[in-house]
């Protein structure tokens, strides 16, 4: 395979044929196929809401774009080192607090803009399936997508074994109208995607915790309250993730860039609108656990007073023998009964009267 710099004459000279027409171009095509980097999951020019053929290095597919006047490159990024991101954030212009974001992760969602670039981080969610939905197991595993937006590329960098984005890339490339609209129309896809996913664990974590409403109010089941604090603990979570996303999905529909035009905005403000119910969910969620907590403490307490009060009846129980044992334990000369040939059995009959008197009235008032 030829070096890169070898290729950059046939760059430039594609990129001149380019403005003569589309079918100049396509004759060179076959010479730019180059390697792409583990790093690089995809990159990919398009011109017209269509995918130019070929495989791209980041800075030939942005001269190419460049060249042209029209297009746009998406670069798609799987954590990469700051070493291995620094070629694209030069040729690109990526400002480089945004690039150490997008390199250690870790973010709160958000947009920010940087000269002519936006740079929006989003939080992606997976739902772990457990056999047992009361498990302490990890329930929502958490990742991020960061995306770079200018007027002629989408960089996006992705961490997270979950966080993929080439089935929005595949949806996207069949739908030539919408990729036609540019980068936003990209950023719009992306968020769009993470936003469903946040539909489908929200329905996913409904059912665990419908199992978990039927367990704790079903009779003589006991539940240890550390289940659902567990289970708020991924709720905790998942609220990080789509809370915060709410603002910066609310600045792109009141015109907060130009490099959102207006006929995308239109697409975010439905993303905004299914965002807003998936917030409303969770956090009803996280109100429905606290009250289950507090049905489970109910119990709990209720169990222990029952416990108590059959501790307390059968010491009772345990009284009335030990004291009249106690009294005729004394050794005394002169006490009732003691050469009585019926004093013995008239005893244990007092005994067991007192018992089953007692036991009775125990039983009665639910005691035993």
């Amino acid at each position: 395979m030829p070096p890169l710099s070898s290729l950059r004459p046939a760059i430039k000279a594609a990129g001149s044929r380019a403005r003569l027409g589309r079918n100049a171009h396509t004759s060179v095509l076959p010479r730019l196929r180059v390697p792409v980097s583990a790093y690089v999951v995809d990159c990919g020019v398009y011109v017209d809401g269509e995918r130019l053929p070929g495989r791209w290095t980041h800075d030939a597919a942005i001269e190419e774009v460049r060249a042209r006047g029209e297009g746009f490159v998406w670069i798609g990024l799987h954590e990469p080192t700051e070493e291995q991101i620094t070629g694209i954030a030069e040729n690109y212009g990526l400002h480089e607090l945004a690039v150490e974001d997008a390199v250690h992760a870790h973010n709160r969602p958000k947009l920010e803009r940087y000269d002519n670039t936006l740079f929006m981080v989003l939080k992606t969610v997976s739902y772990v399936g457990n056999a047992e939905p009361t498990s302490s197991n990890e329930i929502v595993e958490t990742g991020e997508v960061q995306a770079f937006v200018g007027r002629d590329f989408v960089v996006t960098v992705r961490h997270g074994k979950h966080s993929g984005l080439a089935a929005v890339r595949r949806r996207l490339e069949e739908d030539a109208e919408q990729l036609a609209l540019g980068p936003a129309a990209v950023l719009h896809a992306i968020a769009d995607h993470v936003v469903d996913t946040y539909l489908e664990v929200t329905e996913a974590i409904e059912d665990d915790i419908d199992e978990l409403e039927v367990e704790v109010f079903a009779p003589r089941t006991t539940m240890d309250p550390e289940q659902i604090y567990v289970m708020k603990r991924e709720i905790l979570e998942l609220r990080r993730a789509v809370t915060p996303l709410l603002k910066p999905l609310h600045k792109i529909t009141e015109g907060y860039s130009s490099l959102i035009p207006h006929e995308v905005r239109s697409y975010f403000r439905d993303v905004e609108d299914h965002l807003s119910g998936v917030a409303e969910r969770v956090t009803g969620f996280n109100e429905l656990l606290t009250t289950l907590v507090d049905a489970v403490l109910a119990k709990v307490s209720m169990r222990q007073n029952t416990d108590m009060r059959k501790i307390t009846a059968y010491a009772a129980l345990i009284t009335v023998p030990t004291m009249v044992a106690g009294i005729y334990g004394m050794n005394f000369d002169y006490m009732p009964e003691l050469h009585w040939q019926l004093g013995y059995p008239l005893v244990i009959g007092v005994i067991l009267l007192a018992c089953g008197l007692l036991y009775r009235n125990f039983r009665k008032n639910g005691w035993l």
